[in-house]
């Protein structure tokens, strides 16, 4: 799959180029014009199939994990740095599928781009598309939140880690579980960051969890990924029919 990084910078250009190109036909009235732009951007991932995943007619819940700024670059060993991610390669099985993206070094995390690599993998893989979840941490626990919000019916739950969010658009996020994580001593994102988005939910009429580590920093997600809990709790979670997430 291609996908483009550079498609917000692109637009700018294409319309400029656009204009300028229409600027060669008659002013005054309509005149047939077609756009067409071939997009490619690259996007680097990780994936994990659990054991068992060959068995025929059976799909799987996906678990979308999103690292944080210093994973960013062209190494993709380096989304194994922390996570879910890191403890498959310590040997850790789960019971789903996992999908660990980079990243490119210098950029944020794309929303459109995340949505076409979503879109890849349930298309390529025998994916339960009722039991989609997103975690992530710092720069991924943002883009957790945002993605959530992008697409609110989309995902069964969410996992935003040392993160934050728009607040006043957290009742776009009332039916979708939510369980967040900060350190109370965190001194990179404050813990009030977190506070804020589940406030905000839970104000709004949904259903937001934090989990404050009293004496942790930055640092929230070591002890939350190594909470078996966790995934317990997750994989519970289910995206009904009707578009409402129990």
């Amino acid at each position: 799959m291609r996908i483009a990084y550079s498609l917000p910078l692109m637009l700018p250009a294409l319309l400029i180029g656009g204009c300028s190109t229409t600027m060669m036909y008659p002013t005054g009235k309509h005149s047939a014009q077609l756009l067409q732009q071939d997009i490619t951007v690259t996007l680097p991932y990780l994936i994990y199939l659990p054991r068992g995943y060959e068995q025929e007619g059976r799909a799987w819940p996906l678990l979308l994990f999103l690292h944080g700024s210093g994973e960013r670059g062209s190494n993709l060993r380096l989304v194994a740095t922390h996570g879910p991610p890191q403890q498959v390669e310590e040997g850790r099985e789960f019971p789903f599928i996992l999908v660990s993206p980079q990243c490119p070094a210098g950029h944020w995390w794309s929303f459109t781009t995340l949505d076409l690599l979503l879109r890849e993998i349930v298309a390529r893989y025998a994916v339960d598309e009722n039991r989609i979840y997103v975690t992530g941490l710092s720069m991924g626990g943002f883009a957790t939140w945002t993605l959530a919000m992008e697409f609110p019916d989309r995902f069964a739950a969410i996992v935003p880690i040392s993160g934050g969010g728009v607040p006043h658009r957290a009742r776009l996020l009332t039916n979708l579980p939510i369980w967040a994580f900060h350190g109370a001593k965190d001194p990179i994102i404050p813990l009030a960051y977190s506070q804020e988005m589940v406030n905000a939910v839970n104000a709004a009429g949904g259903d937001a969890t934090l989990t404050i580590y009293p004496d942790a920093g930055h640092d929230a997600w070591t002890e939350t990924y190594n909470n078996p809990d966790l995934y317990e709790w997750l994989l519970r979670q289910r995206l009904q029919s009707e578009g409402t997430v129990r």
